[in-house]
């Protein structure tokens, strides 16, 4: 997670990508953006700020060596000489041209910028960053003419939302380059993660933290809410994060001891776990250290409602995992020929 409190932008240029397979061609700025005041605070906050709750980081990733990673090498490069940002930004657009594999990827403006004052693990730092605007609006510009005010529609980048953007920070550890991404366009993903920067998750304990409970929410999804119904899937979530609450270094044998009371549960927990690690392509750890951060995150994604056909929907508290055990009954009525819930309680809110 980084800070931007006192971030500054250095350095900033903008270029124009395009697609080969629609044949649009790049084009490049040879001088860096002159802001003024109003346009460089905008600016900065439309940048950073959707770093600023990301939890996990990546690393660069080379099938033979981190060094031959494009990005890597030219954001080395403006590190080690500031006199090459410019170039630099060039080879940037050009290599994300280069990944325009299908008609589909939309062209767009590249803003690459160099940063000053990035708070990372209490140290700042300079990051450069490579962001890319595929989504212009519409809005109205009114103007003067004739002593008449008229209007007409103009496109523009809205500065709600950012489509893609890395920050590489000036800063390693043992796996490289500290990397962070934001893609808010699904329909590409691989393009910008996995060709464009080629970059990992970080092998750490938000990584290990963030794997394991996107297997739990898929293992009660395809698995507990299937069979045993949808308490029972909002029970084990509830569970899952109160252990990890509850746990400063997760062990895997003490997990499944600890949610699984019947030895066939295990194994199905065990062997949906190999077949996720396969379709995922990692390994788990076997026990790891808890980022607290990454549970906080995740708990907000884990729906626990139980929705009924009858247009009645029962919201369960996740950080209550032992409420729906003790105040939730399940059952079914013989005349009515339907399920149906109890829920003790001793007040209404």
């Amino acid at each position: 997670m980084i800070s931007r409190k006192n971030a500054a932008i250095s350095k900033c240029i903008i270029h124009k990508v395009g697609n080969k397979f629609n044949s649009t061609r790049n084009a490049f700025s040879e001088q860096p953006v002159d802001f003024d005041e109003a346009s460089y605070d905008l600016m900065l906050s439309f940048l950073l700020k959707p770093f600023g709750n990301l939890v996990q980081s990546h690393r660069f990733n080379h099938h033979a060596d981190i060094s031959l990673n494009e990005i890597n090498s030219y954001s080395k490069q403006v590190f080690m000489d500031e006199k090459a940002f410019i170039e630099a930004s060039k080879h940037m657009v050009m290599h994300l041209f280069e990944q325009s594999n299908s008609a589909q990827i939309k062209t767009g403006d590249v803003l690459v910028v160099l940063f000053d004052g990035i708070g990372f693990n209490d140290f700042e730092t300079q990051a450069l960053g490579v962001f890319k605007i595929e989504t212009k609006v519409n809005f109205f510009q009114t103007f003067l003419e004739n002593n008449s005010y008229d209007i007409l529609v103009q496109k523009g980048i809205s500065s709600r939302k950012l489509d893609k953007g890395c920050l590489i920070l000036n800063q390693s550890d043992t796996e490289g380059p500290v990397v962070f991404s934001v893609d808010n366009n699904s329909y590409d993903a691989q393009y910008w993660t996995d060709h464009f920067l080629n970059i990992k998750y970080a092998d750490d304990a938000n990584n290990h933290t963030q794997q394991y409970l996107e297997l739990c929410k898929h293992f009660s999804t395809d698995i507990i809410k299937s069979q045993y119904g949808a308490h029972e899937h909002s029970n084990f979530l509830a569970k899952t994060i109160d252990f990890f609450k509850e746990h400063e270094v997760v062990n895997v044998e003490t997990f499944k001891e600890d949610l699984f009371h019947e030895e066939a549960h295990i194994r199905e927990f065990e062997d949906y776990k190999k077949s996720y690690e396969s379709e995922q392509n990692l390994v788990m750890r076997n026990q790891f250290d808890v980022a607290e951060a990454v549970v906080n995150k995740e708990k907000r994604k884990f729906k626990t409602d139980i929705r009924l056909d009858t247009h009645i929907q029962i919201k369960l508290d996740i950080d209550a995992p032992d409420a729906s055990e003790e105040y939730l009954e399940r059952g079914y009525d013989e005349e009515k020929k339907m399920h149906y819930y109890k829920v003790f309680f001793n007040a209404e809110n």
